[in-house]
């Protein structure tokens, strides 16, 4: 089978006997009271690729925006929440406004919109929060994460970036979104608006949360977690894995982000030639409209595929990885040319 369902991107994978071993899975300990061993060593890794000054390990993704949200909901806020924002960080921003923060969305990208917002908020004392993925999985769109950013900082808020789908992807050195759009890193001086979490689950091929900004935040967040004082902590296992993908990522990771590249090229320059409409820009989710119906019978070809609803006919997705080859992209575009022609025959 060729799958195309996977967001291992880099092609990373980190089997058992690869990894560094560990005297305990776990220390039966919440984090509040003892970090993991490696833990601390690793989160500054992880702050230093994203341009951050400090950064906390967690177990996903959710344990990281329930409990930020929960912090920030003591403070005189308001959520303003780009329309493409992923569900569990819309859940952390749910929590928060269920703890009684003010809570608007507004359509993905639009500046206009975001300002109006903060500008009629701020009549009434509150500071913008603005949560936005580093990237809107099947979009063109490059957010401008720059001006959210800058809209923040003048009023004196914060931008909260989920950037799971861009860790590892994309930036220098693959250190995300900050990186990549020039953002003024999470420091007490200078970036202290710019919070990031994200899972290294996508890029980097490991199930845990890093949550990075300045230190200030961080401290804060340490001090006031409850999902370190009543969650199971990272395992030695992820921080094993984790610890290796970023050795992969220094000797590694920029050849493979070069071949992610060349297989979103390729893909959208077959999609061009057949005449199929595509959607995902240079990123490597590509999203195809109107052909959902498609998924049955490319499976049954031995291709796997994400069929996803939407407005009218559902939308067929296809996840590239940097450790697929030219030919497999060419058998499963020769598949997808062939049954979409098949189908207009039979319809003309």
């Amino acid at each position: 089978m060729l799958d195309f369902t996977s967001a291992l991107y880099l092609g990373m994978r980190h089997p058992a006997a690869a990894l560094a071993p560990w005297s305990s899975l776990t220390l039966g300990q919440p984090a509040a009271l003892q970090e993991p061993p490696g833990a601390q060593a690793l989160a500054a890794s992880l702050a230093a690729l994203q341009g951050c000054e400090a950064a906390c390990m967690l177990p996903s993704t959710l344990h990281l925006f329930w409990d930020l949200f929960g912090m920030l909901a003591a403070e005189r806020l308001v959520i303003l929440v780009d329309g493409g924002s992923y569900a569990i960080a819309r859940w952390g921003a749910e929590r928060a406004q269920a703890l009684g923060l003010p809570l608007r969305m507004f359509p993905s990208g639009e500046m206009a919109v975001l300002r109006r917002l903060a500008a009629d908020w701020g009549r009434q004392g509150r500071r913008p929060l603005i949560l936005a993925d580093g990237y809107v999985p099947g979009s063109e769109q490059v957010l401008p994460l720059a001006g959210y950013a800058a809209l923040a900082r003048q009023g004196g808020g914060y931008l909260l970036l989920d950037d799971t789908q861009v860790l590892g992807v994309a930036g220098t050195q693959g250190g995300g979104s900050a990186r990549l759009h020039g953002l003024p890193g999470g420091y007490d001086k200078g970036g202290g608006h710019l919070i990031i979490g994200a899972s290294l689950a996508k890029g980097f091929g490991v199930p845990l949360a890093v949550l990075a900004g300045s230190g200030n935040l961080l401290r804060r967040f340490t001090a006031h977690s409850q999902t370190r004082v009543h969650a199971s902590p990272p395992s030695a296992a992820v921080l094993a894995a984790a610890r290796r993908a970023l050795a992969l990522n220094a000797r590694h990771g920029d050849t493979l982000r070069a071949k992610l590249g060349d297989r979103v090229a390729q893909w959208r320059a077959g999609m061009a030639a057949a005449g199929i409409a595509c959607r995902g820009g240079s990123f490597p989710v590509q999203r195809l409209p109107g052909r959902a119906h498609l998924q049955q019978v490319l499976r049954a070809a031995g291709v796997l595929s994400l069929a996803q609803a939407g407005d009218g006919p559902g939308a067929l997705t296809f996840l590239l990885r940097a450790d697929q080859t030219p030919r497999q992209l060419e058998q499963a575009m020769d598949l997808l040319e062939h049954h979409i022609r098949r189908r207009y025959e039979r319809n003309v």
